[in-house]
């Protein structure tokens, strides 16, 4: 028999069944009824994975008391999202900008308000043919003060006619990625 606050501990550190079985020397079976018995509720298999990729618990805390400036951040980090995110990925939060600031101000609302790590932060960058590549990634690079390896592939779009935009994406459009569904749920919730 195993105690029941034990048993729980274990599922809770993320343990699947059949490493509980494995380190406690019970059979698959034995676990299944004795989460039973315990009333444990099983986890669904995107639960699972979650837990075994956050093992430390999620990667953001969002912070509940804020000060009158990090109100107003807040809500305008919400309004960024809501106008110019995509809600349509389920497991991700994603926001795209051909403005550095805008991005920038986006990126201190999921720092300082949802506690992400800047690090955990991941960047595409899409660009039309006519634009240096390098010189792009550099401008974006600098501009959010982030590090190269955090962007993926750079995505060259072929140009449809001469200076269309103008400056307006002299430099791409780059979109910021932070994969973590429970958080871009949160976000979502908070928008209504």
């Amino acid at each position: 028999m195993i105690n029941k606050k034990h048993f729980k501990k274990l599922y809770k550190s993320g343990l699947s069944q059949k490493e509980i079985a494995e380190k406690t020397r019970l059979s698959y079976k034995q676990v299944i009824y004795w989460m039973q018995k315990y009333k444990i509720p099983r986890r669904s298999r995107s639960e699972a994975t979650y837990v075994k990729r956050n093992p430390n618990g999620d990667p953001f805390k969002i912070k509940k008391k804020l000060t009158k400036t990090e109100a107003e951040l807040r809500g305008m980090g919400l309004g960024l999202y809501w106008g110019e995110g995509t809600k349509s990925d389920k497991h991700s939060i994603r926001l795209g900008n051909t403005d550095p600031r805008l991005v920038n101000k986006f990126i201190e609302f999921l720092i300082k308000i949802c506690g992400v790590q800047k690090k955990k932060l991941k960047f595409w960058l899409q660009i039309f043919s006519d634009i240096n590549p390098k010189k792009a990634l550099e401008f974006w690079c600098k501009a959010l003060k982030v590090n190269s390896n955090q962007f993926g592939k750079v995505i060259v779009t072929p140009s449809r006619g001469k200076g269309t935009y103008g400056r307006k994406i002299q430099h791409g459009v780059v979109t910021l990625y932070f994969c973590n569904k429970k958080l871009r749920d949160i976000l979502n919730n908070m928008l209504g």
